[in-house]
C-alpha cells in the first residue's frame, strides 16, 4: 500500500433521496429566531469545501434549506472544492469574521488533513471558532449483493489468505476511509490493495460494477442502497448506528482492536468572529437540526444528530485531532 497520498475526499450523501424525503414529510413550523444587534441582516454563505453531490454538500443543503425559516435571512451554499477539502477551509480562513461566511467541514479535514498535508493552508484550533457538531457516524464496510462475501469474516479470510489481492474503495487518499484500511492492515493483516476515488459518488458505481471488491465510505453515502438491496453491509467502525445499520457488528464486535471510528461533519466561524454571533448561528442551526423532519433526514442517512455548543464541539475537535495525527504518523501517510 503505497504511503504517498494526494488528494483526500469524504463520502456522498444522496441529495435527491434527500430531497424526495423530505417533501414527502410534513414540515414542522420552525421556531423564528430574532436578530440580535441586528445580525443577520444579509444572507449567510455556507462554504462547502467539496463538488456539489456529496456528502459534504449534502449535510450543508439539509440545514441551509431550513435555516432562512428560523434567521430571516437566505442561507447560500457556496461549494469550493479541491486538496481534500483544503481550499475552501482556507478560503474560511482567511474570510471577514463578521458571521456571514460559514465552512462546513469535517473529521477528514479538521482533524486529518493538518497532520496529512505539510501545508494544508489553515489551522483548525487557531483559525476557526466552532459553532455546532451536525452529526456523528460509523463508516461502513459494504459489497454488492451478489458478492460472494456474506460477512467480514469471509472478507478477511481471504484478504489474509491472499495478500492484496482483493480492493477496497475509498472516496479517496487520506480519507478515514482510508485510514480504516491502513489500520485494518497493521494491527490484523487485513490487507487489500487501497483504489482511491474523487468521491464516493464514483466509487459506489464501480462496487456496484464489480471493478472493487468492497467500499469504506460514510453511513449516509450508502444508506438507501443499503435499504433498497443493492449493497450488504458487513461490518460498521462504531457503535453509533442507526437505521438499516442498526444490526451491523462493529469492528470491534468482531474482534478487530482499535478499530472504532467516527465521522462527523460540523460548521465553524473564522477566528475572530464576534462570540454574540457564533452564538446567534449556534442557536438557529440547532433548532433547524432539531426540527423533526431535518433529524429524521440525518437518521435516515445513518447517523444521529449531535447539535452540540460551540465548547462541546471545540473539545471534540480537540480530541479527534490527537487521536487522527498519531493514526496518520503511523501510518506514514502524506499528501504532498
Amino acid at each position: 500500500m503505497s504511503s504517498a497520498f494526494r488528494i483526500p475526499s469524504l463520502a456522498r450523501l444522496s441529495i435527491a433521496a434527500a430531497w424526495l424525503a423530505a417533501m414527502a414529510l410534513q414540515p414542522a413550523s420552525a421556531q423564528p429566531l430574532p436578530a440580535r444587534n441586528g445580525f443577520p441582516s444579509q444572507p449567510v454563505k455556507f462554504v462547502s469545501p467539496f463538488p456539489p453531490g456529496g456528502g459534504n454538500d449534502a449535510t450543508a443543503r439539509l440545514v441551509t434549506t431550513r435555516l432562512p425559516e428560523i434567521m430571516g435571512q437566505a442561507a447560500v451554499v457556496d461549494n469550493r472544492g479541491g486538496a481534500g477539502g483544503n481550499i475552501g477551509a482556507k478560503s474560511v480562513a482567511e474570510a471577514k469574521p463578521d458571521g456571514y461566511t460559514v465552512l462546513t467541514s469535517q473529521v477528514s479535514i479538521m482533524a486529518v488533513n493538518p497532520s496529512l498535508y505539510s501545508a494544508p493552508g489553515f489551522d483548525p484550533i487557531k483559525n476557526f471558532v466552532p459553532i455546532t457538531q451536525i452529526n456523528a457516524a460509523p463508516l461502513a464496510l459494504v459489497v454488492e449483493a451478489n458478492s460472494p462475501y456474506k460477512t467480514f469474516a469471509d472478507l478477511a479470510t481471504r484478504a489474509k489468505a491472499s495478500p492484496g489481492k482483493l480492493t477496497y474503495a475509498t472516496p479517496g487518499n487520506g480519507t478515514l476511509s482510508h485510514l480504516v484500511g491502513v489500520v485494518l492492515q497493521k494491527d490484523s493483516g487485513v490487507d487489500m490493495t487501497h483504489v482511491p476515488y474523487k468521491g464516493a459518488g464514483p466509487a459506489l458505481t464501480d462496487l456496484l460494477g464489480g471493478q472493487v471488491d468492497v467500499l469504506v465510505t460514510s453511513t449516509s453515502s450508502v444508506a438507501g442502497m443499503v435499504q433498497n438491496g443493492k449493497l450488504r453491509v458487513l461490518a460498521v467502525t462504531s457503535p453509533r448506528r442507526i437505521g438499516v445499520f442498526a444490526k451491523a457488528p462493529t469492528l470491534e464486535e468482531l474482534g478487530y482492536a482499535n478499530a472504532r471510528f467516527e465521522d462527523w461533519y460540523g460548521f465553524f466561524a473564522p477566528a475572530g468572529t464576534p462570540p454574540e454571533r457564533v452564538a446567534y448561528l449556534n442557536e438557529a442551526i440547532v433548532r433547524t437540526l432539531r426540527l423533526p423532519e431535518v433529524t429524521k433526514l440525518v437518521n435516515d442517512g445513518g447517523s444521529e444528530v449531535v447539535a452540540n455548543t460551540p465548547e462541546a464541539f471545540a473539545a471534540q475537535l480537540r480530541q479527534d485531532i490527537d487521536r487522527w495525527s498519531r493514526i496518520v504518523k503511523l501510518s506514514g501517510a502524506k499528501a504532498d
